[in-house]
């Protein structure tokens, strides 16, 4: 009776056996407390009043004072089962018919079993019955006591299950905010990690929007509580990149940062095999070493691969395989027509009996749809399945829903749907639930995306056959470094004959199966996972690799970034000041305390949760977002948000060390770079050459002689001898401080060196001072001859050369 495949399905069971148990019942249901409300979670005998059946969730009203089942009779009800008029039953917890004329038998009555979880009532078993119905056996009431005891066992599991699940995401999603935290990343690109992993844990309180508020210049002395705060705003993408290529990103970053290689993952602007091969072109002429893609039209992007080939460039492809013959050296990713199969055989469990089968992809024309539907044909191959074509979204997640709901409507026949792509099967999801076939409806999703996770925990996707995303992109980049290493050759030599490279799937339910694991297990399996993937060594240098990978673009918003001004007045000035966090219910008397609440309000917001940035250094900001429900954010809700802004302060925090170390690096070049000009101009101005006579130079020299410089002066020296073919270089050193034995040596090396290329060296200038110091401690100028003034040099130098000079009349 209980596959695992279906919770709600098993709960209809449930009910079924007890109507039958029942003499003379002929409707049933289970209501599941939450809160102070109860919530139809399966229903019997109900067709055409509650939709569907029941066999989804459906809100049954408040618990009030004079319920039979409320809080004046809870000691009863609590202690065992009661009967209670049928008409005061039905008014409290289905209103809408409760009252209509001939539809409940008169006298009729409700038999209330509570089914208890951990000692007290969370759940109650209701059977109608008629007026003059037999008594019930002992034997019966043992049984209907028995399936009560199962539906808590049920129910018990199921929320086991749950936490698990829950847990575990939420310590995937601190684990994807540590990462960021190695990457030092920008606050775009953390909004980005915060806001997409937040949605797909917290999928209770719905947040519509998810704002990261930073506070522009915290070092500066300006404190919440002195003056109005300057702040910047970043507001997370309403659509986010979906889970799946998020995780394909991650494995690419992970392996780049492993194996030491500079590691790209884009998109393009637009989908489409366009947007695709313009960004192999564009990496074609950058010169990058390796490409990964995922062709979304494998055909039309075959003759961008084929010029990235031709070009030396190594190209694998992800996701999805390419083109017959493609130069592409290798698929990694799933097995498709193996993984369509596996979805196919899971279908042929969930409709035993057989039925219609409706499907959906984003696009023919990617060859992983084409396979995934004819392995799912071949899956469900002698089972009594009737396989519709597949409708086509266009990688348009509006027009998934509206043609899943245009399907079901026009198909009321129809018993499952399989979802090919990820957005395929929430569509499916959702467009059941709006026609009230949610639970009844069999739908098996393909990736694990936050709707799928939250249909499977309600039971409304009843399986998702998951890729191994984060191992398909670390794989790819893995392949691509030991190509650039070793070769084509040496690296296809090792691998499948068929090039392909099969990453595998894992079939997820919210229960564990023979045929599949449960969802909590699966989590705790993917963090495991992708820590596993990471090498355990320290990572490799940089060897000025690039490598680009491919993914396919989706239509997702940018990042929204604006400045705002706030008082200590307003919300975020009052969270930055006490460092606490706080939630507000807009329509409570806080609006008028927070301007910025009353605002949000106007927007439909219900719910308003403002989360401190922390820091070592103060409170750098604050996490704001925003719920459409009331009383959205439970206690468990706000210590999770309260973990991740500890996580994201850090990051920030980071980010803006990082920054500054950078900022006072390129500082320290440009001064470095202003020095040594400087100190280039002041060698040249410092020992000047200038010719003054045919054959003569003159070279004075002005401050001191230390060995850096020497060497300049001998090199400028020699050079201007050979240049003007001087045969005699007077050096004056009048404006030198000190002539020491270290200068003393410097000079009698350039004289040394000029004599080689045939010229002298006259000294001219040495101070009185200079000269008795010169004595005193036995400095020897070898053979240079020196004279007292530039005049005597001068004509000396004539001398040599046999020059005279010849005075005009002016």
């Amino acid at each position: 009776m209980d596959s695992g495949l279906d919770v709600v399905a098993t709960l209809h069971h449930l009910v079924e056996g007890a109507v039958a148990l029942l003499p003379g019942a002929r409707r049933g249901s289970l209501l599941t407390r939450a809160g102070q409300r109860l919530v139809y979670g399966a229903a019997v005998g109900f067709d055409g009043v509650l939709p569907a059946g029941a066999r989804a969730l459906h809100d049954a009203g408040a618990l009030s004072a004079s319920d039979p089942i409320g809080p004046a009779a809870a000691p009863e009800a609590a202690r065992g089962p009661c009967v209670v008029p049928a008409a005061a039953w039905y008014r409290a917890h289905l209103p809408a018919v409760g009252g209509a004329p001939g539809w409940l038998p008169e006298g009729a009555s409700m038999y209330i079993a509570p089914v208890h979880l951990y000692g007290a009532p969370s759940a109650y078993l209701a059977l109608e019955q008629p007026a003059h119905a037999a008594p019930l056996s002992d034997e019966r009431r043992a049984l209907l006591d028995r399936l009560v005891e199962r539906a808590g066992f049920v129910l018990e599991r199921h929320g086991l299950f749950d936490e698990k699940a829950q847990t575990a995401r939420e310590l995937r999603l601190l684990e994807d905010v540590l990462g960021a935290v190695a990457e030092a990343v920008d606050p775009i690109a953390l909004i980005r990690t915060v806001g997409d992993g937040i949605r797909s844990v917290q999928l209770g309180p719905q947040w519509t929007r998810i704002d990261l508020v930073i506070q522009e210049d915290p070092g500066h002395g300006a404190r919440a509580a002195d003056a109005d705060l300057t702040l910047r705003v970043y507001e997370a993408p309403r659509r986010p990149m979906t889970g799946y290529w998020n995780n394909v990103r991650d494995g690419v970053l992970a392996a780049g940062r492993d194996l030491g290689v500079h590691v790209e993952f884009k998109t393009g602007r637009t989908s489409g095999p366009a947007a695709q091969a313009s960004l192999i072109e564009e990496a074609v002429r950058e010169g990058v070493k390796a490409i990964a893609v995922a062709p979304i039209d494998a055909e039309a992007l075959e003759p961008a691969i084929q010029r990235a080939a031709a070009a030396g460039i190594p190209v694998v492809a992800i996701d999805s395989p390419p083109a017959k013959g493609s130069r592409a050296m290798l698929y990694i990713g799933t097995d498709n027509a193996a993984a369509g199969s596996i979805a196919g055989e899971m279908m042929a469990c969930l409709l035993p009996q057989g039925g219609r089968v409706a499907t959906q992809t984003s696009s023919m024309a990617a060859l992983n749809s084409r396979l995934r539907l004819e392995g799912f044909h071949a899956g469900v191959a002698g089972a009594s399945l009737r396989v519709d074509p597949p409708t086509e979204d266009l990688y348009d997640v509006e027009r998934a829903i509206r043609l899943a709901a245009a399907t079901l409507e026009a198909n009321p026949d129809v018993a499952g749907a399989f979802g090919v792509c990820s957005e395929n099967g929430p569509s499916f999801g959702l467009a059941a639930k709006r026609l009230g076939r949610g639970g009844d409806l069999k739908v098996i999703a393909f990736d694990l995306v936050a709707p799928t996770y939250a249909m499977l925990r309600d039971g409304v996707i009843h399986a998702a056959i998951v890729q191994r995303e984060h191992d398909m992109g670390y794989q790819a980049v893995q392949v691509l470094c030991e190509t650039i290493a070793r070769g084509f050759e040496a690296v296809l030599s090792e691998m499948p004959a068929s090039r392909c490279v099969d990453t595998g799937v894992d079939v997820v339910t919210l229960e564990r199966t023979e045929r599949s694991i449960a969802l909590a297990d699966y989590l705790a399996m993917s963090s495991a996972r992708k820590i596993a993937s990471r090498s355990p060594d320290e990572p490799s240098s940089d060897h000025g690799h690039k490598i680009l990978v491919i993914g396919m673009a989706e239509n997702v918003h940018p990042v929204q970034e604006r400045q705002i001004r706030v008082g200590r007045d307003s919300l975020i000035g009052w969270i930055m000041r006490s460092a606490c966090p706080r939630v507000v219910n807009p329509d409570s008397s806080e609006r008028e305390a927070f301007r910025e609440v009353a605002d949000a309000r106007e927007l439909g917001t219900r719910t308003l949760a403002c989360v401190p940035l922390r820091s070592r250094a103060g409170v750098l900001g604050a996490l704001v977002l925003h719920s459409e429900r009331e009383d959205a954010c439970t206690a468990g809700d706000l210590a999770l948000l309260e973990r991740v802004a500890s996580v994201a302060a850090v990051v920030i925090e980071n980010a803006r060390l990082l920054s500054r170390i950078k900022e006072r690096t390129r500082e320290l070049e440009a001064l470095s770079r202003r020095q040594e000009a400087l100190l280039d101009t002041i060698a040249v101005m410092s020992s000047p050459v200038v010719p003054i006579a045919p054959g003569v130079l003159v070279m004075p020299i002005v401050g001191a002689l230390d060995a850096q410089r020497s060497g300049r002066f001998i090199e400028a020296l020699l050079k201007e001898i050979s240049e003007h073919q001087a045969r005699v270089v007077i050096v004056d050193v009048t404006g030198m401080a000190v002539v020491d034995a270290s200068a003393a040596s410097h000079l009698a090396q350039a004289a040394r060196a000029a004599g080689l290329l045939g010229s002298e060296v006259v000294l001219v200038g040495i101070a009185p001072e200079a000269a008795r110091l010169m004595v005193e401690q036995g400095l020897e100028l070898g053979s240079i001859v020196t004279r007292s003034t530039l005049e005597l040099g001068f004509s000396y130098a004539l001398r040599k050369t046999g020059g005279r000079v010849v005075y005009q009349r002016g």
